[in-house]
């Protein structure tokens, strides 16, 4: 029942009615079209029947369920209705309207009159819209936006019922937004989330460069070019899918690094790996460099195409079975350098996130038979790098499990630790260290521990 306490005390103001026009009944200039605002009907009969200002309350009520998409059945009540409320409410059924506080008409009722008598064969509805002018159905029309970006929304849905671990990315578009704002319409949205799904359903790639993955997924080789609103979304997806926040830091270096993190290169020759003590050889390119750096004790950079080689060819690292120490951070490597130049043993740096080249090249010495020892820094991002470094290639712990972090924290001190947690793939026992110590220890602040075994492998190897 529509209680609404609408006292019928002054007269609603529907588009086209004359404002301060005392007459009842009153004719609104959208009703003098006649037919053409809506319906068919006779406009006459319907002013004398509906149009009065007795039942203006009535009309306002119509519209209003118009407006709203509600049907225009059952009953609605006036409190506090007037002698002549009653009256005109009588003339309109043809019947007594009874006493009381209230005033209650039954808008079935007032359809079949207006159909039966002829005055509005089309009903009330296009009675109401003779009289009053076109409603604006407001809600109906949101509701209808409403289903249409939900339908939009639908793939991304589907595909994080097949990946959850990109739920916090959907959250976060939810939250932010951020579809909304950058399709503009459901249609947008809709035609971005074909594309977007196939790219992220595509990640991790086991290395493919940027604008290939958009030409093969998208359709367009810069559909994933910066600023663009699929590499926003897509990006974002990424982040998520490398252990990161979906925002990101918002830099060039930031971006190459996400995408690089899920295998993705810009191009061949922005992605790097630095490394120092491969011997390397005389069958690629690569190779050569790094015999001429292992002979001089420097740190040899390669590119992605260095590393891959022309047609795809990799590079001779030539370590072949041996040891190969992994670290996180350039320092470690610099100061290895510096320390003991030819008696290096070899060693990668993935600086942070691994890029395509870093990976490349582990790839090279995993194929190779080359046994990885991997250390990282003691806190939540750093185990993320190292969970997904070793879901591309097989490592052991090099002092980096829980014994090896309680052992460093009697030594030294480090900082506080914040961020979410994470599993150690490699050791169940250190992310309950972690949380139990909560001090985070960067790799450097182990620095002479790694040393003295990187100068014990190099003696080893030189005695080889």
């Amino acid at each position: 029942m529509d209680a609404d306490p609408l006292d019928g005390s002054a007269a609603p103001s529907w588009p086209g009615r004359s404002e301060g026009d005392p007459r009842p009944g009153a004719t609104p200039p959208a009703a003098a079209a006649g037919p053409a605002s809506g319906g068919t009907g006779d406009v006459e009969r319907l002013r004398r029947l509906l149009g009065t200002e007795p039942l203006a309350w009535l009309v306002e009520r119509v519209r209003r369920r118009m407006a709203q998409g509600q049907p225009l059945a059952g009953v609605v009540t006036l409190p506090k209705a007037t002698h002549e409320q009653r009256r005109a409410v009588e003339r309109l059924l043809g019947r007594r309207a009874g006493s009381g506080y209230s005033l209650s008409v039954s808008l079935d009722e007032v359809d079949r009159m207006l159909r039966h008598s002829g005055a509005a064969p089309d009903g009330l509805a296009a009675a109401v819209t003779l009289l009053t002018g076109p409603v604006d159905e407001t809600v109906t029309a949101a509701a209808a936006e409403a289903a249409a970006w939900a339908a939009a929304r639908a793939p991304l849905e589907g595909l994080v019922d097949r990946r959850p671990e990109l739920a916090p990315w959907l959250a976060w578009l939810d939250g932010t937004g951020l579809l909304r704002r950058l399709a503009g319409d459901p249609a947008a949205a809709g035609a971005l989330a074909g594309p977007l799904v196939a790219v992220l359903d595509g990640l991790p790639s086991p290395g493919v460069a940027l604008g290939r993955l958009a030409t093969t997924l998208a359709g367009d080789a810069h559909a994933l070019d910066d600023g663009r609103p699929l590499a926003t979304l897509a990006l974002a997806g990424a982040r998520v899918l490398a252990g990161s926040g979906p925002a990101g830091g918002g830099s060039a270096a930031e971006r190459r690094a996400t995408w690089a993190a899920v295998g993705v290169h810009l191009d061949e020759l922005s992605s790097t790996v630095l490394c120092l003590g491969l011997p390397g050889g005389p069958g690629s390119a690569a190779g050569r460099l790094l015999a001429v750096a292992h002979e001089a004790g420097e740190p040899c950079v390669l590119t992605l195409r260095q590393v891959t080689g022309r047609g795809g060819e990799r590079a001779d690292p030539g370590v072949g079975a041996g040891p190969v120490f992994v670290c996180e951070n350039p320092a470690v490597l610099a100061t290895a350098a510096d320390e003991l130049g030819r008696a290096a043993p070899p060693l990668v740096c993935v600086n942070g996130q691994p890029s395509a080249a870093v990976l490349g090249l582990l790839d090279a010495l995993a194929a190779g038979g080359a046994r990885l020892a991997y250390h990282g820094d003691f806190d939540w991002r750093g185990l993320r790098i190292a969970n997904g470094l070793r879901d591309r290639v097989p490592w052991e712990p090099w002092r980096f499990d829980a014994a090896a972090y309680e052992e460093a924290l009697d030594a030294v001190g480090g900082g506080p630790l914040s961020g979410h947690p994470v599993d150690a793939s490699w050791d169940p026992a250190l992310r309950p260290a972690l949380e139990r110590r909560a001090v985070r220890l960067a790799e450097e602040l182990v620095l002479p521990a790694l040393l003295a075994d990187l100068a014990a492998a190099g003696r080893g190897v030189a005695s080889a």
